[in-house]
C-alpha cells in the first residue's frame, strides 16, 4: 500500500487528542527577530522565559501532540546559555541576541549534543569542536537551541528515499497536512520553522535541500552563494556545491541571519572568494520598492508540469510586474549534461570529504572511512530497511581528486553552469535575476516508492553554485508552494531586495494548522 497504514492510524489517534486552537496557541507564534529584542529591551520577557516556551512548544507538538519529529534533540545547555545571555547589558549585545536557533544535523557542536546526519553509525558522535558556523553563531548572540533532523546524510545515501525520514529519528511530517512530505534534506529545520518551534533554523544544500523544505513549509530560505558561509564542521557531499543557510518566517529574519553567518575561514579556502563581497548585514536592502526597475527572467522549463502551480506562478509574475519589474521568458540556462556532470563531481567529492570528515573526529571515532560506514549499514535492522545506499557504494569506488576523470567532470561543470549557463543568460538579456516556483505542493510520504517531484527549480543555482532565495507566493488547498529567486555569483543583496519587495507585495505565509487529511 502506497500509505503507511499504521502510520496513519497514529495520526488519528494524535489528532482526537488535540486541536487545532490549542496548537496554535503560543505567545511567541510568527514571532520576529526584531519583535523578540524589542521583548528583551522592554523587560516584557527574558531569553530564559523565550527559550522555555520554545522548549516546552517542542515537547507538546514535535515530540508528542501532532509529533512531526523535526526536532533530534534538545540542547540540555540552551537554558544555561539563556541565563547567561539575559546578563549582558544591551549595548553589548550581537545581532541574534538571544534568538533561539535550531541546526540541522549534520553541522558539528562542541557540546552535549552529538552530530549524526541522521544516521544511526554516527548515533553518539560527539565532534571535537564547534563548525565555524556555529562559532559565527554564538558571538551573534543566539541560543543554539537543538539539532533538527534531517533525510539522511542529507538524502544522498541511496534510491528511492522519502524526504525527511533518517535511522536515528524516523519521518519529519509536513505540519500542514501530517501526510505529507517536508521535503528534504533540511526537513527538520523547515518543518520547525514553520510549526513554530524556534525563530531561526540553519539548512544546509547542495542541490534543493533548502529551498525545498522552503517551499513546502511556507518559510523562507536562503541558499547561498557557495564560499560566503564557511563549510568547516558540517558533514559534506559536495565541495563545489555544499552551502549552510538561513531558514526563517520572513526575508527580514533570514537577511538578518546571513549577515551573522558570513566570515572568512582559513580552512575553508573557498570563503576567500567572498573577500570584499560578504556583507555583515543585508537588512539594508530590504526594500519595499526592490524590484522596481528590475529586469527578471522567469525560467519556464517546468511550466504546464502542474496546472495549479502554473496558476500561481502567472499570478506571482502579475505581482512582480506590478511592483514595476520588466519579465523576460527564458526556456532555457543549461545544457542537459551539466546534470551528469554534477552528479559525478559529487560522488567523487563525497568519498573524500566524508573520509576527511571521520578523520576529524579523532582515533576514537566509531567510523573511521566510508568502507565502514557501510559495513555498519550492511548490519544494522533500520537503515537500509526502506532504501538501499547505493550512492555512498558508488562514491567508493570513485578515484581521488587529483584523478582526470574527476578534474574534466568538474571543468565541465563549472563551464557548463557558470559561463555557458546563468552568466551568459543573465549578459544575453541584460537581467539582475531569475524567478521560477521552487517546487510543487508537498506529495504524500511514501517509505517504500520514495519522493514523487513534480517541479524543482533548484539546479541551475545548485551547479553554479550561485545565490538561490524561496519566498511563499500562495497555496494549493493550504499546501504552500514558493517562488525562487536567483542569480549570478554574491548577487544576495540584489535578490534580496526582490524577494523581500514580493514579500511584503503578497504576505503569502500561512500558518499551518496541523491537518491529518487533506480534506479537513
Amino acid at each position: 500500500m502506497k500509505k503507511i497504514t499504521f502510520f496513519l492510524l497514529t495520526l488519528l489517534i494524535i489528532a482526537c487528542q488535540n486541536t487545532t486552537k490549542n496548537l496554535n496557541e503560543f505567545k511567541y507564534i510568527e514571532t520576529s527577530i526584531q519583535d523578540l529584542q524589542k521583548g528583551y529591551e522592554s523587560g516584557s520577557w527574558t531569553i530564559m522565559e523565550v527559550v522555555t516556551a520554545y522548549s516546552q512548544r517542542i515537547a507538546t507538538i514535535d515530540k508528542s501532540g501532532p509529533n512531526l519529529s523535526s526536532v533530534i534533540v534538545i540542547n540540555p545547555d540552551a537554558l544555561v546559555i539563556a541565563d547567561s545571555l539575559d546578563q549582558i547589558a544591551p549595548e553589548n549585545w550581537g545581532s541574534l541576541h538571544g534568538v533561539p536557533v535550531l541546526l540541522k544535523d549534520n553541522i558539528d557542536t562542541k557540546d552535549k549534543m552529538a552530530t549524526t546526519a541522521g544516521s544511526r553509525a554516527l548515533a553518539g558522535s560527539m565532534p571535537l569542536e564547534d563548525s565555524f558556523l556555529v562559532q559565527q553563531l554564538r558571538k551573534s548572540g543566539a541560543v543554539i537551541l537543538g539539532k533538527a533532523n534531517l533525510s539522511e546524510w542529507a538524502n544522498f545515501r541511496g534510491q528511492m528515499s522519502s524526504s525527511g525520514w533518517s535511522g536515528i529519528n524516523g519521518q519529519t511530517r509536513n505540519p500542514y497536512v501530517l501526510t505529507r512530505t517536508p521535503c528534504g534534506s533540511s526537513a527538520g529545520s523547515g518543518v520547525a520553522i514553520s510549526a513554530n518551534l524556534t525563530v531561526l533554523a540553519i539548512g544546509t544544500e547542495t542541490n534543493g535541500s533548502i529551498v525545498c523544505p522552503s517551499t513546502v513549509n511556507g518559510i523562507v530560505g536562503i541558499k547561498p552563494t557557495v564560499g560566503l558561509i564557511s563549510r568547516t564542521g558540517i558533514i559534506p557531499i559536495s565541495y563545489t556545491q555544499d552551502t549552510a543557510g538561513p531558514m526563517a518566517r520572513t526575508v527580514t529574519d533570514a537577511a538578518l541571519a546571513l549577515g551573522a553567518l558570513t566570515g572568512i575561514d582559513p580552512r575553508d579556502t573557498k570563503t576567500n572568494a567572498s573577500i570584499g563581497k560578504a556583507l555583515q548585514d543585508y537588512t539594508p536592502f530590504l526594500k519595499v520598492d526592490g524590484l522596481k526597475g528590475k529586469r527578471i527572467g522567469w525560467f519556464k522549463s517546468a511550466f504546464g508540469n502542474h496546472s495549479t502551480t502554473d496558476s500561481l506562478t502567472v499570478k506571482a509574475i502579475a505581482t512582480l510586474k506590478a511592483q514595476g519589474a520588466v519579465i523576460v521568458e527564458i526556456d532555457q540556462i543549461n545544457e542537459r549534461a551539466t546534470g551528469g556532470h554534477s552528479f559525478q563531481v559529487m560522488l567523487h567529492e563525497y568519498k573524500a570529504g566524508l573520509n576527511d570528515y571521520f578523520a576529524s573526529l579523532g582515533p576514537d571515532a566509531k567510523i573511521k572511512n566510508l568502507e565502514e560506514l557501510i559495513a555498519f549499514n550492511k548490519q544494522d535492522s533500520i537503515e537500509l530497511k526502506y532504501y538501499n545506499q547505493a550512492y555512498l557504494e558508488m562514491a567508493l569506488e570513485k578515484e581521488d581528486l587529483n584523478s582526470k576523470v574527476y578534474l574534466d567532470h568538474l571543468k565541465d561543470l563549472k563551464k557548463m553552469s557558470q559561463e555557458e549557463g546563468i552568466n551568459k543568460v543573465m549578459a544575453e538579456h541584460k537581467l539582475d535575476g531569475f524567478v521560477a516556483p521552487t517546487g510543487s505542493p508537498a506529495w504524500s510520504i511514501d517509505w517504500l516508492n520514495g519522493d514523487n517531484y513534480h517541479i524543482s527549480s533548484s539546479s541551475p543555482a545548485a551547479w553554479a553554485g550561485y545565490p538561490n532565495i524561496s519566498v511563499p507566493m500562495g497555496d494549493v488547498h493550504g499546501l504552500p508552494v514558493g517562488l525562487s529567486f536567483f542569480g549570478t555569483a554574491w548577487s544576495e543583496p540584489t535578490l534580496i531586495e526582490m524577494a523581500y519587495s514580493f514579500e511584503q507585495a503578497t504576505m503569502a505565509r500561512i500558518i499551518p494548522t496541523f491537518k491529518v487529511w487533506d480534506s479537513e
